[in-house]
């Protein structure tokens, strides 16, 4: 059984407090490497019929080896149930997915990339309950992408109009950006959900203006490892300050995610962290 956050008991996901959600969706976090890959390949069908989710959207930035996603692992996720896929910082990381994200308007990299990057930074899927669209996004902090979230999200949103349920993913590093951005947003969009950490915050919350927030929703990978990597090896790394080559674990593998409740009007009305053995 999922052990979920919040303090609700594990077991058959139980819709609304008070009111009829209209659309359910499952987010995960960070997909780590094949032990990711293969934990949300086998437990997607059995997630999603106990959430009755409407929609799944996962963060792949690190599906193939930690660092960004080949097609044929996209294709993969896709095929298992996930509607959208976002990324991150690596997803220049495989050459071969750069003609594909030109092909799949399901998987989609940060927007304040350069428009002349290859791949889109919105999309929108049809679901049972309704379209979704989803907003891909690269915090500044650290990460440098060509533009500031805060400059450009306002154009990725223009581009959803129309589109009443929408979630944000924010791929940052520093809390603070986070943080900004979901009060930011508040009242504008459905969820902003932070990945990139791989590691979980504990302030899944919504805002005053219906927006589902939090800061980090962690990682789908092995625990027994420093984020998703050998354990050894970041020790030796820190130890040593020496360049080390590193390798996805395989220890103790976990799913880390959101569910997230919206309402006709396509502000939410709850989000849950929940997590799941492989």
């Amino acid at each position: 059984m999922a052990a979920l956050g919040g303090g609700v008991s594990a077991g058959r996901w139980r819709p609304g407090w008070g009111k009829l959600p209209i659309m359910i969706i499952l987010f995960f976090a960070d997909v780590v490497g094949k032990p990711g890959r293969d934990a949300l390949i086998g437990k997607l069908p059995a997630l999603r019929d106990r959430y009755s989710a409407d929609a799944v959207v996962a963060n792949g930035e690190n599906a193939t080896d930690g660092k960004g996603i080949r097609p044929a692992h996209a294709e993969a996720l896709l095929s298992a149930g996930v509607d959208v896929i976002t990324t991150g910082n690596h997803i220049w990381k495989q050459r071969d997915t750069y003609r594909y994200l030109d092909e799949q308007p399901r998987v989609i990299r940060p927007f304040n990339f350069l428009d002349s990057n290859p791949g889109r930074g919105v999309t929108v899927v049809d679901t049972r309950a309704g379209r979704l669209g989803v907003v891909n996004l690269s915090g500044h902090l650290y990460l440098y992408p060509a533009r500031s979230p805060f400059e450009v999200v306002g154009q990725a949103l223009e581009q959803l109009h129309g589109v009443r349920n929408v979630l944000v993913d924010l791929h940052a590093e520093a809390t603070s950006e986070k943080v900004a951005m979901g009060w930011y947003l508040d009242g504008q969009v459905s969820a902003v959900v932070g990945t990139h950490t791989h590691v979980r915050t504990g302030d899944a919350h919504v805002l005053p203006g219906g927006t589902a927030y939090i800061t980090d929703v962690g990682m789908c990978g092995p625990r027994d490892s420093v984020i998703g990597v050998k354990k050894e090896l970041v020790l030796e790394r820190f130890v040593t300050q020496l360049p080390v080559r590193f390798e996805v674990a395989d220890g103790d593998v976990w799913l880390e995610g959101v569910v997230v409740e919206l309402g006709e009007d396509g502000r939410a009305l709850r989000i849950e962290p929940f997590e799941e053995p492989a």
